[in-house]
């Protein structure tokens, strides 16, 4: 009898000095013995180990030439085995390949170390030993070391790179070690170059409501250096890009931090036309640290698909966090007049021109009305902040007017900044408050002008002071006990700073202290004692990080060109789309008026007239900016509003109480659903009038900025309440009856395949059809500026 001996690696590595160095493997093995025709348990389980090992071994495979690479069955990464370079990236579903590995001029990381440090940075450059090992079946482990040069010789880098079992995703960690004695400013990492156009390429990012970016190379060609960075937590709502063509495929780039560290987002573009994405990383800045790996991982990967896609696959792993678990708004913990506001009316000024015109617009609507209530305080806005302290009209005025108010069913929200400390306030003067500010890494205060009139500046203040929590606090129960508002909007708590201030007793530099201590200063507010009052706190923006701490978030996105103008960039409900039923969205720019001016501001800078109706050629956009907040799940608002409008602008008004009146009929769907792909309908386009005008944008010259742009007539979004049931939200801004004519699949939306669909406008709801099949066909025509809520009833609810 003869047996067959089988040598089977369990694993590989290599190792190679920068070039002419040669390259040596390591190669440990197994032996199997197999006896032919000996039937025994024995040779079954060798031979099923054998096919086990062979399956798993094949998902990392050293090809021979100067590529290693690690993949699964849908996607496969490379990198140079001279220097880890990563150089070949591959959806291997779709066939696309992402990098041009002639653009890679540098490695997968970067590290930049303080000035003060003996080393000022490290990258390509650096000489080195890289060598790279396959633990696990669907690891990499890529590591550099004896770094000449650098006076460090214990530094080492280490890079692992593992793939998901399932899904076309991978997860990249780094390691830093022998560091003790420097100070790390920042680690990049990943640092992917190369990625080829895609054609018809647009970039979704995930910058508060969510920005999708047409032609982003075009746009990046026309911006000095070429580059955009997004600070998370921040600016940055979620940790996730895509840049893709539907057609074909896409790059998504996100992070699975669940513990709210600071770092940044970037996309670059390079000579060759090639994008590079880049996240950096700052850990914290210590020199007694000996090594820095951060607690999260970098998650690359590539599908077919939407921004729709990028959001569905980060919303299965970004509800599983706790900020969605202790969500304010899902637990229940959220006022029932915040969730029970209909519209928002956000004016500035003394109470006549806010409470007056809000008390006037409830009436007309008859459903409850807030206010979002900026310039009631005393100081200069953008000036001389946070002297907010007695209002601007006077103590008693202001309190008579806020419970008149509320009588008549209209709650006061009032602003106050919870970040910013005027350079111009008599506080600020005196020295006192300077050491409980945000420091750089030089030890410089951070400021800024936002006040184009006045030239002041505005100090960031630090949240993990004990002085300013305690400042904000009693700010916050004054506004609330002694002037008996209905709650603070905390302006800018939605951002974070990174503080190099080692006296403020939390991590210098990097970590994950901000979002933290901007928690405790909620919960601090939110402790005074307030009574039977129910308070409400809402911030700037959006974000996942504060989806515990806040009431609601404003997002001003859906009016974006009233202060961006018309350019690459269109605003996409990405924050709705993940987290609708766990944070209300609710705020607009959306004006039918010039922008006030403040009366304390500069007076040669005031213009002859404030609140005077815009041309009537931008009545369309007012109609754009409410259709879009309706369907996208939004507490709609409308700034600046007067009486006077309800005759001179009559028919914006109305569409502006229709929307508020629907979407009051819906609120299983847009108060409370979930975000569904919605029906893929036919709408014409048009090109309107747009006004880029606010209390800054367009105000240094005579003339309003104007642009033009082609907009779609009709919006439409989809949503699934708790009951299983559906609603699809239409809303036209046509002059004209529109055709509505869409097929849907049940399936897309978990639904059985029988039902009914009722439509509900502002008159009423009827039964529009019944369905017995899994493709459903809908037709009926949409009057002009028509608005609609269908609502699809499976037959086994």
């Amino acid at each position: 009898m003869g047996f067959y001996k089988i040598w089977l690696p369990l694993n590989f590595s290599g190792s190679q000095k920068k070039p002419g160095t040669g390259i040596n493997y390591f190669k440990p093995h197994i032996m199997l013995t197999f006896i032919p025709g000996k039937a025994n348990p024995s040779n079954t389980i060798f031979l099923v180990l054998l096919l086990v090992l062979v399956v798993s071994f094949s998902h990392c495979r050293d090809t021979g030439d100067a590529i290693v690479h690690v993949g699964n069955d849908k996607i496969e990464l490379g990198f140079d085995k001279r220097t880890g370079a990563f150089i070949a990236f591959r959806d291997m579903v779709n066939n696309q390949d992402f990098l041009d590995e002639k653009a890679v001029t540098g490695l997968p990381w970067v590290i930049t170390f303080h000035q003060s440090s003996g080393i000022a940075g490290i990258d390509e450059t650096s000489p080195f030993d890289f060598s790279y090992s396959a633990p696990e079946a669907l690891t990499l482990v890529l590591e550099w070391k004896n770094f000449a040069g650098t006076g460090n010789r214990d530094l080492q880098v280490t890079a692992r790179i593992t793939l998901d079992q399932e899904r076309a995703l991978s997860y990249w960690k780094i390691s830093v070690e022998g560091i003790k004695g420097e100070k790390i400013t920042s680690v990049v990492f990943p640092r992917i170059e190369g990625l080829k156009d895609l054609d018809d390429e647009e970039l979704a990012v995930s910058t508060w409501m969510g920005q999708l970016i047409k032609e982003p190379r075009s746009a990046l060609s026309g911006l000095p250096g070429k580059r955009w960075e997004w600070a998370y937590p921040g600016y940055m709502s979620s940790q996730v890009l895509y840049l893709y063509n539907a057609g074909r495929s896409g790059f998504y780039a996100s992070c699975n931090d669940s513990l709210s560290y600071t770092k940044n987002f970037s996309y670059r573009l390079d000579t060759l036309n090639t994008l590079a994405y880049e996240m950096t990383n700052f850990p914290g800045f210590d020199s007694a640290l000996s090594y820095y790996t951060p607690s999260y991982d970098a998650v690359i990967g590539a599908f077919r698909g939407d921004w729709i896609t990028a959001a569905e696959l980060y919303r299965e792993w970004a509800l599983k966090q706790r900020w969605a678990d202790e969500s304010r708004f899902k637990n229940g913990l959220t006022p029932s007049w915040l969730e029970n506001t209909a519209l928002w009316v956000w004016n500035r000024g003394e109470s006549d021109n806010v409470l007056t015109p809000a008390v006037e617009l409830k009436q007309r609507l008859g459903l409850p009305v807030s206010v979002l209530w900026h310039w009631w305080h005393g100081c200069s806005y953008d000036d001389n902040f946070p002297e907010y302290m007695p209002p601007r009209e006077g103590k008693e005025s202001f309190i008579n007017a806020v419970k008149a108010a509320r009588d008549k069913g209209v709650r006061s929200h009032v602003y106050m900044n919870a970040l910013q400390w005027g350079d111009a306030s008599a506080d600020w003067t005196s020295g006192k408050v300077e050491p409980y500010t945000v420091k750089d890494v030089n030890g410089d205060i951070r400021s800024h002008v936002y006040n184009i009139f006045s030239g002041n500046a505005l100090i960031n203040m630090c949240v993990g002071t004990e002085f300013w929590r305690d400042h904000y606090s009693s700010l916050s129960d004054d506004a609330v006990n002694m002037y008996h508002t209905d709650g603070v909007y905390m302006d800018q708590t939605n951002l974070s700073r990174l503080c190099y201030d080692s006296s403020h007793g939390h991590d210098v530099g990097g970590g994950n202290y901000w979002v933290e201590n901007s928690g405790k200063l909620i919960n601090q507010v939110r402790s005074n004692d307030y009574g039977n009052k129910q308070p409400i706190f809402t911030g700037e923006g959006s974000s996942e990080n504060w989806l515990s701490h806040l009431d609601a978030f404003l997002t001003l996105q859906a009016s974006m060109e009233r202060y961006a103008g018309v350019g690459h960039t269109e605003t996409i409900p990405f924050f709705q789309a993940v987290y609708h039923q766990y944070g209300i969205t609710y705020g607009s720019y959306s004006s039918l008026v010039t922008p006030p001016y403040d009366e304390l501001w500069p007076e040669e800078h005031a213009p002859r007239e404030t609140e005077q109706p815009l041309d009537e050629i931008f009545n369309r956009q007012f109609l754009m900016e409410q259709a879009r907040s309706f369907v996208w799940g939004m507490q709609p608002a409308i700034s600046n509003y007067h009486d006077f409008l309800a005759t001179e602008r009559e028919q914006e008004i109305d569409y502006l109480l229709n929307v508020a009146r629907l979407r009051y009929q819906g609120l299983k769907y847009l108060l409370y659903g979930k975000f569904l792909r919605p029906p893929d309908i036919a709408a014409p386009e048009k090109e309107i009038d747009i006004s880029r005008l606010s209390i800054y944008a367009g105000r240094r010259g005579e003339a309003v900025t104007s642009f033009k742009k082609s907009v779609p007539l009709l919006y439409s979004g989809a949503w699934l309440a708790d009951d299983h049931e559906v609603g699809i939200a239409l809303a036209s801004i046509s002059d004209s009856s529109l055709p509505i004519d869409f097929t849907f699949n049940t399936g897309d939306f978990g639904l059985s395949p029988a039902g009914e669909i009722y439509i509900t406008g502002t008159s009423g709801r009827e039964l529009l059809m019944s369905y017995n099949q899994e493709e459903v066909r809908v037709e009926f025509s949409l009057e002009p500026r028509g608005l609609r809520i269908l609502e699809v009833i499976p037959s086994d609810h």
